[in-house]
C-alpha cells in the first residue's frame, strides 16, 4: 500500500527519503555482483541475496547475529520467520552459484580503489593479518580444526590491580583459521581486497603457508610493485622473507627484535643489538589511537640484509619511550632521511585498521555465530556478511559526511563528547541505519524483502 504524503509528518517524509536512498546506495554499490547472480540464479534467490545483506544490516545481536532462524524474521516478519528462513537455506544450498563469485568481487573493489589511489599519487598500502572464527562449542563438525583461542588470551592478560590470570599452555577450541587483505591509503576508509577462511582438518584441510602463497602470488600478478605490504611480527622469518624479496615487491615487515640481520659491517646480530647506541634521527609527537594519548617518538633507519639474500634492506626503529617495545621495521625502499624513514613509521601505523575490521566482525556482526554444515555454505554466509561490512566501510567517504551526520544525530545520538567526536563511528553508524530502516519500513512504498 503506497501511503498518503499529504497525512504524513514533513519529518517522517525525510527518514522515508532518507531510508530509501541509503537503500538505493546499498544496491548500487552490489550491482555488479547482483547482474552476476541474475545470471546464474533464480530471481528470486538474488532477492533474497539482497535482502539478506539489509537483514544483516539490521539484525545487530551478537550471539545470534548470523543463525539462519534469526535472521529469517528479519528477511520477511517475525510471523513469517520459517518461510524467511527457507528462503536463506535455498539460497545458500543452491548449487548454482559458488564462493569464489563474491571473492571475485571483492577483488575487483579493492583493484579499483587501488587504481583511484594510484592516479591521485598517493600510497597504496595493502595490509595483511591472521585470525580466527572461534566455536568452542561445536563438537561434531568434520571441518572444524583446532585454533588458539583468542578471546582466551585477552582475558589471560594481567590488568592493572587484579593478579594471578591462569597460566599455562595456549587455550585451543574448535573453529577455522582467517586470512584478511584490506587495501588503505594514508587516510581514508579501507578497502577489502579478501577475506579467506581455512582449516587443517576434513576434505578442505590446507596449511598457512599453502594459504598466504596462494593469495601472495595472486597479488603479485595483479598489482606488482603498485602497493606496499604491511606484515606484522607473525609474517617474520628467512621463508617469507625469501619469496617476498625473490617477488620484486615493496613491502613493511615487523621484524622480531631476535631475529638477525647481517649489519653494515657484515656481522650477524640480532634486530636490538644493531640498534642498539644508535641516536634517532628525528622526534614526533604522534597519537596513540589505542592509549588515546600523545607520545614522544624517535626514529633512525639503519642499512642491513639477510643472511639468505644478497638484496639490501633498511630497519627502521621507532622508539616510543622507556618501558615500550620499539617497532622494527624492515622495508624494501631505500631510507635515507628522516622524512623518508616516518613515511615506513606512518604506513605501518595505517596497519591498526585490520585489527579494527577483526574486532567489528566478532564483536558487531557476530561472525562466530554461523551455525551451518557444510564448509561452501558458510563461505558464502560469511563473505556475505563481509559485503555488508564492505557496504558501511563505503559510507565512510568524505563525499557523504553530511549524510553521516545527519543520520548518527537523529538516529543514534550520543551526549558524551568522546562518542560525539569518534573519527569512523561505524558501531553508531549500523545502529542508526538499522533503527532507520526498520522504523521507515512501514511507512516505504516497495517493503524491503525478498519479494
Amino acid at each position: 500500500m503506497i501511503p498518503d504524503y499529504d497525512t504524513v509528518p514533513a519529518a517522517v517524509q525525510a527518514d522515508d527519503s532518507l531510508a530509501s536512498g541509503l537503500h538505493h546506495a546499498l544496491v548500487t554499490f552490489l550491482t555488479p555482483l547482483l547482474h552476476q547472480l541474475d545470471c546464474q540464479l533464480d530471481v528470486r534467490l538474488v532477492r533474497t541475496f539482497l535482502a539478506t545483506i539489509r537483514a544483516i544490516l539490521c539484525f545487530r545481536h551478537r550471539s545470534h547475529g548470523l543463525l539462519l532462524s534469526e535472521l529469517g524474521g528479519y528477511l520477511l516478519s517475525p510471523a513469517h520467520a520459517p518461510a524467511g528462513t527457507k528462503r536463506l537455506s535455498n539460497l545458500l544450498r543452491s548449487p548454482n552459484w559458488s564462493a569464489s563469485l563474491l571473492h571475485q568481487y571483492l577483488w575487483h573493489c579493492a583493484d579499483r580503489r587501488i587504481t583511484e589511489l594510484h592516479a591521485a599519487g598517493e600510497d597504496v598500502l595493502v595490509a595483511w593479518d591472521e585470525s580466527v572464527v572461534e566455536y568452542p562449542e561445536s563438537v561434531h563438525h568434520p571441518d572444524l580444526c583446532a585454533v588458539r583461542s583468542m578471546k582466551a588470551q585477552r582475558l589471560k592478560r594481567i590488568k592493572p590491580g587484579f593478579f594471578n590470570p591462569p597460566s599455562g599452555r595456549p587455550i585451543c577450541v574448535p573453529g577455522v583459521h582467517w586470512l584478511g587483505l584490506l587495501v588503505v591509503g594514508r587516510q581514508g576508509p579501507p578497502t577489502i581486497a579478501a577475506m579467506h577462511w581455512w582449516t587443517t582438518r576434513g576434505t578442505h584441510a590446507s596449511d598457512r603457508r599453502t594459504e598466504e602463497h596462494v593469495l601472495f602470488a595472486s597479488c603479485v600478478a595483479t598489482w606488482g610493485r603498485r602497493v606496499i605490504h604491511l606484515w606484522d611480527r607473525g609474517f617474520a622469518g628467512g621463508p617469507w622473507l625469501r619469496q617476498v624479496l625473490t617477488a620484486n615487491v615493496r613491502f613493511v615487515l615487523r621484524w622480531q627484535k631476535g631475529y638477525k640481520l647481517l649489519d653494515r659491517w657484515g656481522e650477524e646480530r640480532k634486530a636490538w643489538q644493531i640498534a642498539r647506541g644508535q641516536r634517532s634521527w628525528d622526534y614526533r609527537w604522534l597519537r596513540d589511537t589505542r592509549r588515546r594519548e600523545l607520545q614522544k617518538v624517535g626514529v633512525v633507519a639503519l642499512n642491513v640484509t639477510h643472511p639468505t639474500h644478497p638484496r639490501p634492506l633498511w630497519l627502521v626503529v621507532a622508539r616510543s619511550g622507556k618501558g615500550r617495545e620499539p617497532w622494527y621495521l624492515l622495508t624494501s625502499d631505500r631510507i635515507e632521511t628522516a622524512e623518508a624513514a616516518w613515511c615506513v613509521v606512518l604506513a605501518y601505523a595505517r596497519r591498526w585498521q585490520i585489527e579494527m575490521a577483526w574486532r567489528y566482525g566478532k564483536s558487531e556482526l557476530a561472525m562466530e555465530s554461523p551455525r551451518v554444515w557444510t564448509w561452501e555454505r558458510r563461505q558464502r554466509l560469511l563473505l556475505m556478511v563481509t559485503l555488508a561490512y564492505a557496504f558501511l566501510l563505503s559510507l565512510l567517504v568524505q563525499e557523504l559526511t553530511a549524510v553521516r551526520e545527519h543520520l548518527l544525530r537523529r538516529w543514534c545520538h550520543r551526549t558524551g563528547t568522546r562518542l560525539q567526536h569518534t573519527p569512523t563511528p561505524l558501531y553508531r553508524l549500523r545502529a542508526a541505519l538499522s533503527r532507520l530502516w526498520l522504523t521507515a519500513l512501514s511507512h516505504m512504498s516497495h517493503p524491503l524483502n525478498s519479494g
